[in-house]
Formats: structure tokens, C-alpha cells, sequence
């Protein structure tokens, strides 16, 4: 029983290990080809659905669970002025994106919307935005049907000059 403990412990004390390597960034260039799961320094948050990366991509999947809220969890971001650019689009039906600045990734109380839900089109999304203190982006993604998905790709943050 110890040595169960014991593996537990050193297993839960690896992943906040792996976790703290991650440095707040300024910039990223990101189109998920490499991807064959979620970065470590990403997160997600899909509920009873699912959000994963396939095909060169990060795909959201309602599954037989429309209404689930799903986020997609940038690394730690320092404080400053960017412009965060994306492709999103879907297969179908009613989907919306809402974009949120996360103070804790872990906790979803402090997660504050900076730009309200608005209708995916499969046009490229533009964001300007102004962070006042270091902290994460999420992209919330809800799919309002069965079997509904949304796709992101040429994910990119970029300092305002």
C-alpha cells in the first residue's frame, strides 16, 4: 500500500513538475502539424464532449453532448498589447466562439470574457488585446447540435508594435 502512495505521489508530483517548466510567452506561432496531443502547456476543458488535436488541427466535438462549455487553454501570456489571430470554422449548424482572459487555468471563476460570443463563419478571427498582468487565453467553443465540430488552426500572438 505505501509503495502505491509512494508512486501516486511521485507520479502527481512529475505532472506539476512538468506544468511549472512552463514559461509566460510574448509571442506564439502556432498551426498544431506537430501536435499529436494537447501541448503541455496548453489545457483544455471539454466537459462530456471533446476537444483534442487530429489532422493537423484543434478539433471541438460535441460528441452526443451539445451545450458543453469547451475551452481551449493558451500558455501563460505577459502582460502587454497583441494581436491574436486564428482559423475557425465548422461542419454545420449553430456554433459560436467566445474568447476569455484566465487568470487561474485550473479554476473557472477566473475566467473573465474580453470578447463576446460571436457566430463561427469560417472566416479567420482578429483579436486586439491588452493584457494588464500576465495571464492565459481561452477560446470557448459551444456546439449546439449532436455530432457538431469546430476546427482552429494558424493559431498566432503577436506583440503590438
Amino acid at each position: 500500500m505505501r509503495k502505491f502512495i509512494f508512486a501516486g505521489i511521485l507520479a502527481f508530483g512529475g505532472f506539476l513538475t512538468a506544468n511549472a517548466q512552463c514559461t509566460a510567452v510574448s509571442t506564439i506561432v502556432e498551426n498544431f502539424d506537430t501536435w499529436k496531443d494537447i501541448n503541455k502547456c496548453w489545457s483544455v476543458q471539454s466537459g462530456k464532449a471533446m476537444l483534442y488535436a487530429n489532422d493537423k488541427r484543434i478539433i471541438f466535438y460535441s460528441m452526443n453532448n451539445p451545450g458543453e462549455n469547451m475551452y481551449l487553454v493558451t500558455p501563460k501570456i505577459k502582460a502587454g498589447s497583441y494581436t491574436l489571430t486564428f482559423d475557425i470554422s465548422d461542419n454545420g449548424g449553430d456554433t459560436t466562439l467566445e474568447l476569455f482572459s484566465i487568470n487561474n487555468a485550473a479554476d473557472p471563476k477566473s475566467y473573465v470574457s474580453i470578447a463576446k460570443p460571436s457566430k463561427i463563419t469560417g472566416d479567420k478571427k482578429v483579436f486586439n488585446l491588452f493584457l494588464k498582468k500576465d495571464t492565459y487565453l481561452g477560446l470557448k467553443v459551444l456546439l449546439n447540435s449532436v455530432h457538431q465540430a469546430v476546427y482552429v488552426d494558424n493559431l498566432s500572438l503577436k506583440p503590438k508594435k
